[in-house]
Order: C-alpha cells, then structure tokens, then sequence
C-alpha cells in the first residue's frame, strides 16, 4: 500500500494506474475507520481496478474548534486497517499542504446547502464542496464513494460533480449500523456510556415511520411528529429538527405519497448525531 501526503504525488500515483488502463476509485474520510468506511471500501474494490482512501480531517467544515479538536485521529490504526483490506494508497495530507498560507479559494454550493443542515452548521458544506473537489483534483478518480448516512452533504457532491462537468460518478452506499440500530459514526466514540444506549431511539424512531408510511400514512407532519415525539422521550435526547424532504431537491414536502427522505439531527449529551431513512418501495 502506497502512503501519499502531497498533490503531487497522489496525481504521479493516479497517472501510473491510468496508465496501466486501471480504473480509480476514492473513499473520502477524516479517518477513525469503521465498518460503515470498510463497506466504502469493499464496494470500491468491485467498482474499480484501484482504491484510494483519503484520510484528512477537514478544519473548513467544523464550526467549532473544539470539535475540530476531539475530532478523533488514530492514524496508524487507520493505516493498518487499509493494508488489512486491501487499499492500494492512502493520500493524507495535513492541513499545511491542504491549505497553505496563500489559500484563499473556495467552492461554494448552492440552494441544497441553504436548509437542514446548512443554517445549524453556518459555512459547514462550503468546507465539504472545497475540501472534497480538492481530494478529487489529487487522486483523480473515475469513481467516489460516500455513505448515505450524510444524506445532504451526498446530494451536495453530487450537484457539485454535475455543475462543475467533473465527470465522476458519484456512488452513495447505504447506511451500516451497529446492532442496536444506531448509525455507525466516528462521533460515536465520544458518546457517555449512558448516552450510547439511548442514542439508538434515532433508529427506532426512523424505522416507526418507514413502517406507517409503508401502511398507508403519508402525511407529513403526522410522521415527523411521530419520530420527534419517540425520540424525545429519551430524557438525554435533544431534538435539533426532523425534516421529511424531497429526495433529490431537498425541499419540505406536505405529502409522501411519492416516498421521500427523513432526516433526523439530535443532541445525546454534547454529541450531536443525523441520521436519516429513505421512504420507498
């Protein structure tokens, strides 16, 4: 496996696979691997000849340094996982080489980023759009995986991919939780004890409404309701916003008939949590 830290050199590495006729495909992350990463990962190796994994933890999109500062960072077990899995590089960069004193460009999106998570989390999907158009200009990829769990910023990347002719194919994979139900996430290690057993009402609310959407109830707000009130009667649950949005625009919808997402963000303690449940057929 191939260590990269420069854009450098992450393009000579992509050029030689290009060379050989190989295909490309990149996993971004902020490191702190687990299953639901590994799944990016094993889904990767089918979709292309060679896999590049990123690990960098993005200062852009955090609103609070101290988030930015707990943010979990345990390298060298990341890098053993990838040998472990069978990554063929890994392009980790700091945050010297990502953003060097002269920097002063950057992506902004559009109306998707302007509701949900776009007003709790002011300038957040401005550092994603930069962050990740800055990981594709170094590794080149024919493919890039992200997870569903990060439903907006997905539908983010990808109306970026198809604003900017990038010509990516953008491949969102599902959600993978652990046993209990509750999304896999590297927010997760920091979660009390006590905070980590009730944080799984998330899942339990959200499959509650796939089950009486799936039974005939399409109203909007009886479902949102539905959810915020499960979630809320766990006594550590904060609830940010419950939002059943159109799939692709994002925008609020009254019915959903159609189907729709649901989007959930809430607060365990001082960890905050989304998680979100597609309503289809």
């Amino acid at each position: 496996m191939d260590l990269l830290t420069t854009p450098g050199a992450a393009r000579v590495w992509s050029a030689g696979a290009r060379a050989r006729g190989e295909t490309i495909a990149v996993v971004p992350t902020m490191g702190a691997l687990h299953a639901g990463h590994l799944a990016l990962v094993e889904r990767a190796k089918a979709e292309a000849d060679r896999v590049v994994l990123t690990i960098f933890v993005n200062p852009l999109q955090f609103n609070q340094n101290a988030d930015f500062t707990a943010y979990p960072r345990p390298i060298d077990d990341d890098l053993s996982v990838c040998r472990d899995k069978g990554v063929d590089a890994v392009y980790a960069p700091t945050v010297e080489v990502m953003y060097p004193a002269s920097f002063q460009t950057h992506v902004e999106p559009g109306d998707l980023a302007a509701r949900l998570e776009g007003p709790m989390r002011p300038g957040h999907f401005r550092g994603v759009t930069t962050v990740v158009l800055k990981l594709f200009a170094a590794t080149q990829p024919d493919i890039a995986l992200f997870g569903q769990k990060d439903y907006q910023q997905l539908a983010i990347i990808r109306q970026m991919v198809s604003d900017l002719d990038l010509g990516i194919d953008i491949v969102g994979a599902p959600i993978i939780r652990e046993s209990d139900g509750l999304a896999l996430s590297s927010r997760n290690l920091r979660l009390t004890e006590h905070d980590r057993a009730q944080a799984s009402v998330i899942s339990r609310a959200l499959a509650h409404c796939l089950a009486a959407w799936a039974a005939g109830e399409h109203r909007t707000a009886v479902l949102t309701r539905a959810a915020s009130d499960m979630i809320a009667m766990s006594a550590r649950a904060h609830v940010e916003y419950v939002e059943l949005v159109d799939p692709i625009t994002l925008e609020s919808i009254e019915d959903a008939s159609e189907g729709g997402v649901m989007l959930v963000a809430a607060w365990f303690g001082e960890v905050r949590l989304i998680d979100n449940q597609l309503l289809e057929r």
